[in-house]
């Protein structure tokens, strides 16, 4: 998923999303958040309120296409 604040460019970050035209992943701005930063637009004042808000965006979205496989606990069943 890309949108028009996100971009995925191989030459940028070995890949990793980041903020149009900058080097600023979506990965950075999710950890620094859930870090507690107050300041990131004052820390980084490339980023917009905007940019915050689709590096949000994008990690839900990620998450929301995540595939979940539960194991049981119990051991596996003998072969006969």
């Amino acid at each position: 998923m890309t949108t028009e604040r996100i971009e995925i460019n191989p030459a940028v970050m070995m890949g990793k999303p980041v903020i149009r035209g900058t080097r600023i992943t979506v990965e950075l701005i999710l950890h620094k958040l859930a870090e507690g930063a107050t300041e990131m637009l004052e820390d980084y004042p490339h980023l917009t309120p905007e940019d915050i808000r689709a590096a949000i965006a994008y990690g839900a979205a990620s998450v929301a296409h995540e595939e979940v496989v539960l194991l049981s606990d119990s051991p596996p069943p003998a072969k006969s």
